[in-house]
């Protein structure tokens, strides 16, 4: 089974490989050239009946000889990229290139293309995402077609250079579509140049390696009334400044054991002779924590994508109020990282989940003793789940208990509905919401 896996595999970067360079290499007419001549090669096998073989040897001529051409074109470019820092999945991200000619000819009528990192999966990621895909039920639908491509990390477009001089600069305008978050990488661009009967195109390559970050996708929610109210918090606005020390100053007292060498007051010491620190106080305010489930198998499972824009979505608009948001996950490890109220920003926020990754390693139980460690300081919880078993029921079942305010957003595969949760789905409270993968928007608009 292994050998027939590696086999398909192979083919498969074989064909997407020749896809890919056929699209690059042979412009629209020269592509439905390749297309003309394979049909008429097809029906001119029986030269008695038929006279198709002549425009098949018209055809094959033809781009023989375009091909030939394209040794021709000789130059010599440089690149440089004048890309934003950060893009979005899902919106176009516009940017400028500006190329150089260093060579001593008019180079015209040239097009630039951009060269990204090969998006090719290793076997690992490929052969994992096949047995996922094996595994999901899905409803038997004659209109149904089958998700993206996982493994596509943009579409590209093409610009075309204004003429050339020697040693002469110009911009092109450039247009890039993210589809996924992460980290984008470009390799270079390539200046192409049809031949004399626009079929095929010559390629010079430019070393250009530069990135972009590109934040999730985020959805548009509706005036929300976020569960919690405002909870006291060891060391006040502390953690919104200064972690450790609120910035309203109460009074001098006694030094005590524990206290932060910080809040010493080393004039008072000066006099009285023995330690003294400065108190603050302690504030109330609101904290909520946003766990995300990233409990998921599948690498670029469909489901953890649209889990991660649900969760960026709620970071962008709990920051604008004023309040703190603690993102808890496991990835590698057990992460909790706090913003708002001066502490960080939603920027900050949005970076860190455009790389959060699954994790496969790990049980369900790593996410509970995290979430129910903080559970003590925060004054509501949204939970962002992949489905809804025995493990995540206890988790909500645990936070009732501790009488947290809860908001649990359970994301579900296309088309499987409230049956893809899993379990039994039991919402007595009015606390669990189904958002279906292709129908996130809709259901968030209903919170």
């Amino acid at each position: 089974m292994t050998l027939l896996y590696q086999f398909i595999y192979w083919n498969y970067r074989v064909t997407s490989g020749l896809w890919h360079w056929s699209r690059r290499r042979f412009t629209r007419a020269g592509l439905c050239a390749v297309v003309a001549l394979l049909a008429t090669g097809a029906v001119g096998a029986d030269v008695e009946n038929t006279v198709s073989f002549q425009s098949f040897a018209l055809l094959l001529a033809m781009l023989l000889l375009a091909v030939g051409f394209s040794f021709r074109f000789r130059g010599k470019f440089s690149a440089h990229r004048l890309l934003p820092r950060i893009g979005t999945a899902g919106l176009p991200l516009p940017y400028r290139v500006r190329i150089k000619n260093l060579s001593p000819n008019v180079q015209a009528g040239l097009t630039l293309l951009e060269n990204l990192a090969d998006p090719r999966p290793s076997f690992a990621d490929w052969l994992g995402f096949q047995l996922a895909e094996g595994k999901r039920v899905r409803p038997f639908r004659f209109s149904q077609t089958r998700s993206r491509n996982p493994f596509r990390r943009a579409n590209l477009s093409e610009a075309e250079i204004p003429p050339l001089l020697p040693n002469g600069e110009v911009e092109a305008l450039m247009q890039i579509f993210p589809l996924r978050r992460g980290i984008l990488h470009f390799a270079g661009v390539t200046v192409a140049r049809p031949d004399a009967f626009n079929l095929f195109r010559s390629f010079i390559k430019v070393s250009a390696p530069q990135n972009v970050l590109i934040l999730p996708r985020r959805y548009a929610l509706p005036p929300l009334a976020l569960p919690g109210a405002a909870r006291f918090q060891q060391g006040g606005v502390a953690l919104a400044t200064n972690v450790g020390s609120s910035e309203e100053f109460v009074a001098l007292r006694d030094y005590r054991h524990g206290d932060p060498l910080r809040h010493i007051h080393w004039r008072s010491w000066a006099k009285t002779g023995k330690p003294i620190v400065k108190e603050y106080e302690d504030e109330f305010f609101v904290r909520h924590a946003l766990v995300l489930d990233t409990f998921d198998q599948e690498p670029n499972s469909e489901v953890l994508e649209e889990a991660v824009s649900v969760a960026a979505s709620f970071a962008c608009t709990i920051l604008t109020q004023e309040s703190l948001l603690d993102l808890l996950f496991v990835g590698n490890q057990s992460y909790c990282f706090t913003a708002g109220r001066g502490l960080a920003h939603a920027d900050q926020m949005l970076e860190i989940l455009a790389s959060v990754k699954n994790c496969a390693d790990k049980k369900f139980e790593t996410l509970e003793h995290l979430v129910l460690n903080h559970a003590s300081s925060v004054s509501g919880c949204i939970c962002v789940l992949q489905c809804w078993d025995d493990a995540r029921k206890s988790l909500v079942e645990k936070l009732k208990l501790l009488g947290v305010p809860l908001l649990v957003l359970i994301v579900v595969a296309r088309g499987e509905g409230i049956s893809g949760a899993g379990g039994m789905f039991t919402d007595s409270e009015g606390i669990l919401r189904i958002l279906e993968v292709g129908k996130i928007e809709e259901g968030l608009a209903k919170l």
